[in-house]
């Protein structure tokens, strides 16, 4: 009975994170009236091993893992489009990225760009991107050597990741949600956006189902 109890304040103080992490915009709804269409960008990702490597290296390795959250949350919403009813499509990750390497637009500079511009250039409403911080490979997986006192007290920070969504019209800011990567979040990056994801689905905007929970309201 402890243990139950145990898990579930655990779960309960998991969701209130969950939602103190996550930032949406008061005009949501004005600004978001006429998107159908959004594109998911490559994550720009910050490394900070702790194996030695240089600088060349180190690009490369970052580039990987920004187009692996990129592939996952492309995953994500796939696999729930039947189950949840979103209000936009999502473009293809491959339409996305041969679009943008077509106008010279790559993943070293893709950050000097605004949202403006580059959902011009993917002839898209909204952007969907963000930022990654880590000090191992997350692609690769987590390491396995832990205790059970390091999973639950959250222990062996990994970093930490941001997903927002961006206007194209006015580039403001729409949606965000941080979290920090720690064993608990998942063993690869496709768990990773898989349990941060559906801990932010009450409140992902485009979601249909909270729309009519808001209209009832």
């Amino acid at each position: 009975m402890k243990k139950i109890l145990a898990f579930i304040a655990f779960l309960a103080v998991t969701l209130v994170t969950a939602q103190k992490n996550i930032y949406e915009n008061r005009r949501f709804d004005e600004l978001t009236e006429d998107h159908q269409l959004l594109a998911i960008v490559p994550f720009i990702a910050n490394l900070d091993l702790k194996r030695n490597v240089n600088q060349e290296e180190l690009k490369g390795l970052a580039k990987k893992e920004g187009y692996a959250v990129q592939n996952a949350l492309e995953t994500y919403f796939s696999k729930r489009k039947k189950r949840k009813k979103f209000n936009v499509e999502f473009q293809n990750i491959k339409n996305t990225n041969a679009i943008l390497s077509q106008n010279d637009i790559t993943y070293n500079n893709l950050d000097i760009y605004t949202v403006k511009e580059l959902c011009k250039v993917l002839k898209v409403d909204g952007i969907i991107s963000g930022n990654l911080s880590l000090n191992i490979l997350l692609s690769k997986g987590v390491p396995t050597d832990f205790n059970l006192l390091d999973y639950f007290s959250g222990d062996a920070n990994y970093g930490r990741i941001g997903v927002k969504v961006s206007d194209g019209n006015s580039g403001k800011l729409l949606w965000k949600y941080e979290k920090a990567i720690t064993k608990k979040t998942g063993k690869n990056t496709t768990e990773l956006i898989d349990r941060m994801m559906k801990l932010a689905s009450r409140k992902f905007p485009y979601d249909k189902e909270k729309k009519q929970r808001k209209n009832k309201n």
